[in-house]
């Protein structure tokens, strides 16, 4: 979890490949009036999540005797609530953490994603950090983010 330039994708794709467990992409989950959305400049809220957020549920459902990796935003305490829901505490949150300034230049160097750089900032404005996640800070390489929380899962 964590804003959009968080690296969720990629760190989601690496970690699920070193627990060997099938990886999804949030993102993929959209319905095209969220991505519309999003692409014109506006930020979601949380009508416009509650739906996105329920699918995902229902995926982590359906993973939940074997696992998955889940990218996913979830920015809010009531967003993670909803994503964990009849899953209880065999889901675990890995928030990767990083800067605005920093953040602002990866999506900078990104091209072909539907988020622009300008709603940026109404993520930061809606995340409520996770007391009860693994929080890892971006500001390392990607293989050493996975070694972290490798180390922090066991």
């Amino acid at each position: 979890m964590g804003v959009s330039g968080s690296g969720k994708s990629l760190v989601g794709a690496l970690l699920a490949e070193a627990l060997g467990l099938p990886f999804y992409d949030g993102d993929d989950f959209h319905p095209a009036e969220n991505i519309a959305k999003m692409a014109s400049g506006r930020p979601l809220d949380d009508h416009d999540r509650k739906g996105w957020l329920t699918a995902l549920n229902q995926l982590a459902l359906e993973h939940r005797k074997k696992g998955a990796v889940i990218a996913c935003s979830a920015l809010k305490k009531q967003h993670r609530a909803l994503l964990r829901a009849g899953l209880g505490d065999s889901m675990v949150f890995i928030h990767l953490n990083g800067s605005y300034e920093l953040i602002k230049a990866r999506l900078e160097a990104r091209s072909a994603h539907f988020m622009p750089i300008g709603l940026l900032q109404s993520q930061f404005d809606a995340l409520e950090p996770p007391l009860d996640a693994v929080t890892v800070s971006i500001a390392q390489q990607p293989r050493e983010i996975i070694d972290e929380i490798l180390m922090r899962l066991r």
